[in-house]
């Protein structure tokens, strides 16, 4: 069990954001690249688990940091929010690319020939300062720094020479927030697969200044020697998604990928039962598991007050038991909120066929936060974050 550093609730995510939200402008800025140590203060806002499975969403975060500050005042912690939504939107319009990831981390489970190493990187015991310890501080705590994240992805592909693969695949069995987009395309970054050519390595003196000295590995990689892949195919369009007709009674299916329909799906639907997915495949690892089985907890008192309606919380998805929850309920459709590429993604496409066959059809909502910026995660982030400003504007959140 993970201790309480994230109490699983919507009003902890909230009483977080309200803390954080006043320190969003100069103090972010200026801090978010130290890593102080667990337990120690630090400048970011260590809402990710809360944002991952959208306890709370991006646009509360942004509405409460551009209530506090300017957008000029706040970018640096307004980007860093983006960064999630074009991970998300870019890996969205490139399906192929996940596959491809758990393809090549198959392969690197079964032929990988130093699996010896692979056993010491994990259990934090290759003798390298710093690596070692936040190995072991994310088995233990289901958490790092974002800056250490980076370090400890370098080490292990060029000083270590490790699979990025099983490095991002050790990451997501462990990590509290464990996401397919963030996590799969930030390795991929590191490794220099992202921007092609351009990779993250990780230095001595960087190390040493962002953790106050804490750490100063030494014999790190001086030369990034770049996995290759087959080439990445161009972005295509977003997956259309279907029409919820507010008009027909309704069967909610919640999944660990948006913990707050509530906020999403109100009036004049017609909502007469819910079911939260908690605890499946579609989670990695015992961290993930257990913040969301506790968070499903929280939504299943939410969604009662919200929609007035039997709710029931189950651990795994099955098409059969879903069709007979919706027609207990007397639904003629079952509505959820869209989920983006990932494990969640691929279980509903696998019973999609078998309930549109018993003539109760699956509906997939996307946030509107993710209609209007994931269309713009066609390249780089640089050109993405062009979007940003105005599309704000749009929302109502920026002047």
């Amino acid at each position: 069990m993970i201790r309480d550093t994230f109490p699983a609730t919507r009003d902890a995510g909230i009483s977080r954001l309200t803390q954080f939200a006043p320190r969003a402008g100069q103090a972010y800025a200026s801090g978010r690249n130290a890593d102080p140590g667990p337990d120690q203060a630090s400048a970011v806002s260590m809402l990710s688990p809360y944002l991952r499975y959208r306890m709370i969403t991006e646009q509360e975060v942004v509405g409460a940091t551009l209530g506090q500050h300017s957008l000029p005042a706040a970018e640096k912690y307004v980007q860093e929010v983006l960064w999630r939504t074009y991970w998300k939107g870019w890996l969205e319009m490139r399906p192929s690319v996940w596959a491809q990831y758990l393809q090549e981390r198959d392969r690197q489970r079964d032929n990988f020939p130093n699996a010896r190493a692979i056993r010491s990187a994990e259990a934090g015991e290759t003798g390298i300062e710093g690596f070692d310890d936040w190995s072991r501080e994310l088995v233990k705590t289901g958490y790092l720094h974002n800056h250490a994240r980076m370090w400890f992805a370098s080490i292990w592909i060029f000083t270590l020479r490790l699979p990025w693969a099983l490095g991002a695949d050790f990451f997501l069995r462990h990590l509290v927030d464990a996401d397919a987009a963030s996590n799969t395309l930030s390795w991929r970054w590191v490794a220099g697969l992202q921007t092609v050519g351009k990779a993250y390595l990780a230095t001595t003196d960087n190390i040493a200044r962002f953790t106050n000295g804490r750490f100063a590995p030494k014999g790190l990689a001086t030369i990034a020697t770049m996995p290759t892949e087959m080439l990445v195919c161009a972005a295509k369009p977003l997956p259309q998604i279907g029409y919820f007709d507010t008009q027909k009674p309704a069967f909610l299916l919640v999944t660990p990928e948006d913990l707050h329909p509530e906020s999403l799906f109100s009036a004049p639907a017609k909502i007469n039962g819910a079911g939260i997915l908690f605890d499946t495949d579609t989670l990695w690892g015992d961290k993930a598991r257990s913040f969301v089985a506790r968070a499903a907890n929280d939504a299943a008192e939410r969604i009662c007050s919200n929609f007035k309606c039997p709710t029931k919380l189950y651990n795994n998805l099955d098409a059969a038991s879903l069709i007979g929850q919706a027609r207990e309920a007397g639904a003629e459709q079952i509505i959820t909120s869209y989920a983006p590429v990932g494990p969640v993604a691929d279980a509903l496409a696998r019973i999609a066929p078998s309930l549109a066959s018993e003539e109760v059809p699956l509906v997939q909502i996307r946030r509107s936060w993710d209609e209007r910026f994931w269309p713009h995660a066609t390249k780089g982030f640089f050109p993405f974050k062009e979007s940003i400003p105005k599309i704000l504007r749009e929302m109502g959140l920026s002047s």
